[in-house]
This record gives C-alpha cells, sequence and structure tokens, in this order.
C-alpha cells in the first residue's frame, strides 16, 4: 500500500462491558500508546461512530495514532518495527485485542469486504452454533500460519440475554393471560411513553420504566407482582420461567444469508504467500459440511486477483507488440526471437534485487519488469542494428561485424543503462510517504539493469554470431539445392 505515516485501530472489549469501564480501558489504551516516542498523538471513540455506517456497541474502540515524520525516528526503526512493539505493549492489557491499519486503507477495505483487515473468511450458512464452531477453527488455524496477525471474528462474541418464557397453564390458572405478562415486562424493562415534558420551546418525551437495579437482576425481575382478577399478587416468577442464555447481539446479512467473518493482515509477508499457506491449512484442519456452509475469501485478496487478472493479459500483449515492431525492423523471425529471449535473463537481476532487499513480486515490481523489458530490449536493438549496418553497409564479415559492433555499442549501451539506473536510484532507497509504491519499481529497474547490460554487451553478441553462422549455412545449403537440376545424379550439375 501507500504508506499514509499514521495508524489506524480497531480495538475489541469483553461484550457487555459498561460504558464507564469502557472508558477506562481506552484511557489505559492511550496512555500505552504515548509511550512510544515515534507517536505524535492518539484520538479514540468509543462505540458507535460520527456516520453511523458500524453498529459498534460500547466493546469497541477505534483510534486515530499520528506518526512524527520517520526522518525523526531513532535508526532503523521501521513502522513495522513500531507495530510490533505497539501489539506487544497492548498484549499487556487484559482484556484488549487490537488490530492494526491506516485510516484510509481501512475504508477501503470496508467498503470492499465489509471489514477492517487485509483479508477475510466469510463463513456462510444458517445455524449461527455451527458458524461460531467452524469460525473457532479457522482462528485457531489462522493463527499458526506465519505472517498472519490480528486473527480474530469480526462480529461481537454472543451476549447474556434474558430470557422470559411464560407458563400459560400456571398463569391460566390465576386468570392472568400472556398479554399482562407482556405489557408487565414491556413496559418495566422496555420502557412505556407516558406523555411530553416542556423546557422553553423544547419537549422532551417522558418514559417511566423500572430502575436500573431491577432490570439488569434476574432475581429482581422474577419478584415483579402481577395482579390476578381476583385481586391476588402473583410474582413473575411463578407463572413465567427465566433464564440467563446467550445470544447474538448481530445477525449480519450478505446476499440474504447470514454469515460471520474471520479477519486477518498478513505481517512481515507477502499477501499471496500468507494467503496460499492460510487456504492450505484451512482446507486440512477445518470440517465443516460444504453442502450447508461456504467459506469465501474477499479483501485485499479480490484486489490481487484483479490486478494478477490484468498483468496476465498486460504482460503477453506488450512482448507481443514488441516482437511486431522488432520484426517489422529486421525484416525476419530470428534476429527479434534473440532480443526478446534475452529479456527473460535480464529480469533475474530484479528478482534477486527484491530478493535481497526483502520484498515480493506485487503489482508495483510487475509494472517494473514491464519498464525493465522496455530497456533491455532497446539496448539488444541498438546492438543487433549496428551489426547488421557494418555487414550490409560496409561489408565486414560475420565475425568482425559481431566484434566492431559491440565494441562499438559499448558506450550507448552503458550510458542508457546508467541514466535511467541514476535517475531511480533515489526512489529506491526513499522512506518517505509514498515510497512503499515506488520502492519495488526501481528496485525491479535497477537491479535489472544490471544483468540485462552484462547481457546484451556480453551474451547478445555471442549468440548473434551462433545464429547468423547457422542462417548462413542453411542459405548456403538451400542455394546449392537450387542450383541441381532435377533428375540428375549427385555428381552432376547444369552446365
Amino acid at each position: 500500500y501507500l504508506d499514509e505515516g499514521s495508524l489506524w485501530l480497531q480495538v475489541t472489549m469483553p461484550p457487555g462491558i459498561t460504558l464507564d469501564k469502557a472508558s477506562q480501558m481506552a484511557g489505559e489504551l492511550r496512555r500505552a500508546t504515548r509511550e512510544f516516542p515515534e507517536v505524535a498523538y492518539i484520538v479514540t471513540q468509543t462505540g458507535r461512530n460520527d456516520d453511523g455506517t458500524d453498529p459498534w456497541t460500547v466493546s469497541h474502540i477505534e483510534a486515530s495514532v499520528g506518526l512524527h515524520p520517520y526522518a525523526s525516528w531513532k535508526s532503523g526503526m521501521t513502522k513495522q518495527d513500531l507495530i510490533a512493539k505497539l501489539d506487544a505493549r497492548y498484549r499487556q492489557i487484559p482484556g484488549l485485542s487490537v488490530g492494526f491499519m491506516q485510516p484510509m486503507i481501512d475504508g477501503v477495505q470496508d467498503k470492499l469486504s465489509g471489514a477492517h483487515t487485509d483479508l477475510v473468511v466469510k463463513i456462510y450458512g444458517e445455524n449461527f452454533d455451527e458458524l461460531r464452531r467452524i469460525a473457532g477453527e479457522v482462528v485457531a488455524t489462522l493463527e499458526k500460519v506465519p505472517g498472519a496477525a490480528d486473527v480474530a471474528i469480526d462480529q461481537e462474541p454472543p451476549l447474556p440475554n434474558l430470557k422470559i418464557d411464560v407458563d400459560r397453564a400456571a398463569a391460566a390458572r390465576y386468570g392472568i393471560n400472556a398479554n399482562d405478562i407482556s405489557d408487565l415486562i414491556t413496559t418495566g424493562i422496555g420502557g412505556a411513553a407516558i406523555g411530553q415534558v416542556f423546557v422553553g420551546e423544547k419537549s422532551y418525551g417522558l418514559t417511566v420504566r423500572f430502575p436500573e437495579s431491577v432490570r439488569n437482576n434476574p432475581e429482581a425481575i422474577a419478584a415483579l407482582v402481577l395482579s390476578a382478577p381476583g385481586g391476588a399478587k402473583v410474582p413473575l416468577a411463578q407463572v413465567a420461567t427465566i433464564r440467563t442464555v446467550s445470544g447474538e447481539s448481530t445477525i449480519t446479512r450478505e446476499g440474504a444469508r447470514r454469515h460471520l467473518t474471520v479477519k486477518l493482515n498478513p505481517r512481515r509477508r507477502d499477501l499471496s504467500a500468507v494467503l496460499a499457506d492460510a487456504q492450505q491449512a484451512i482446507d486440512r484442519d477445518v470440517k465443516f459440511d460444504p453442502q450447508r456452509y461456504q467459506l469465501v475469501w474477499g479483501g485485499q485478496f479480490e484486489n490481487l486477483e484483479r490486478a494478477q487478472a490484468r498483468l496476465a493479459l498486460i504482460l503477453p500483449m506488450t512482448l507481443g507488440l514488441m516482437f511486431l515492431l522488432l520484426f517489422a525492423e529486421f525484416g525476419n523471425l530470428r534476429q527479434p526471437a534473440l532480443v526478446l529471449g534475452v529479456v527473460p535473463l535480464a529480469t533475474l537481476g530484479g528478482l534477486a534485487a527484491l530478493h535481497l532487499r526483502g520484498m515480493t513480486l506485487n503489482v508495483s515490481s510487475a509494472v517494473g519488469f514491464i519498464a525493465l523489458f522496455g530497456v533491455a530490449v532497446l539496448n539488444g536493438v541498438l546492438m543487433i542494428a549496428q551489426i547488421n549496418r557494418l555487414r550490409a553497409q560496409e561489408g565486414h564479415p560475420l565475425r568482425e561485424a559481431v566484434i566492431e559492433g559491440a565494441r562499438s555499442r559499448i558506450r550507448p549501451v552503458l550510458v542508457t543503462a546508467t541514466v535511467a539506473a541514476l535517475g531511480l536510484t533515489p526512489a529506491m532507497l526513499a522512506h518517505g510517504l509514498g515510497s512503499d509504491v515506488q520502492r519495488p519499481l526501481a528496485t525491479v529497474v535497477v537491479g535489472g539493469l544490471v544483468t540485462a547490460t552484462l547481457l546484451t554487451l556480453l551474451l547478445l553478441p555471442a549468440l548473434y554470431q551462433l545464429i547468423e553462422t547457422r542462417a548462413e549455412a542453411n542459405e548456403q545449403r538451400r542455394t546449392r539445392q537450387d542450383t541441381e537440376a532435377p533428375g540428375l545424379g549427385p555428381q552432376e550439375t547444369v552446365a
């Protein structure tokens, strides 16, 4: 991604936590974050966000963390190092689970996959108990995958609910119907609007309900009194069963299908490698009925697939267009094939440079390879065109033309490669905002130019002489065959 120079934290706390306790833990999060000198500020928001797009409860915190300019950081300290240290510090706060993103990317991922991480696994099905079981196994499996971080279920865990089952037979014995019980619970716990209060020009709704000490106490609710038709006072516990059960606080659907989402971020490994290992581990370790439940990958993985599909189309088209232009220039197939045949070898330098710098093959580096192909082909054309000119216009024999052509093209080839390498070196070494996109591209081109230049100056002339020698021999053989008269013996020729 483009480095935004900041962090965006998605923090979850135990479900059912009170607002006071959530505010206290948010304060602990802020104090822990400010312990690091690289952090400029931190702002937290508890519960539902301002635009209302995420129905978070008070057990969720979003935090914006601003960072000082990287130039002011301790030598050798990187953003990934800071994330690792922050993660270790947050783990010391009981009850906190923290995921790391960037502000703009977080919004993009939310719109793309409905989650706030680079990768997600969406588990579709109808039975929430089974969905929770599968999601738990997926989380346990992904936590063992190297490079998988911030692994968690995106939806909040089940919350305790008070379930009241009316015993209709018992209620009938007292002459109490189910509606009387429903009215008591609805009014006493949910509240009933009884009027309005006017303060100046403003009006406020007036609602009556039981105090919080009753609403949150199952024993107090069980002791609520109902009035029977005969005037008897009947406790609610006599006509209903009251128990605490666990239930989903949020039911998410996509395409009218229930689903749970397991989220994760790749860290210190490229996305494609983490994805491949994660898919293999889930296929091996997570068991479920594929007829009733489906696992679908999403997130940045979808962007990766689209980019790979485009590159799979663009690269062959680019090479094909190069071949047509070279064929129009040289007038034969062997010399364009020779120039393009050196291109794959030139990629070795780009791949080696990526490996040495700990980078991965991504969209940016793929664009760098396309640029490298262009420079490698240009140098090859300079070399072969000069050798062809020496043979055609000055009448040099093949070997002399190859030697003289290679010698005379040393300076143009070196100048072309040097100018390109020097121009891209600042981008290759940059560490400011936006450099994450530039570095892989520049690294591929600079590293690839080293091998491309050596191959153009050393290997290409040798291959040219080999191919043209065989071409001349084949041409001479065809000429002799054409001069032989049909039907005559091998020693007879036409006078």
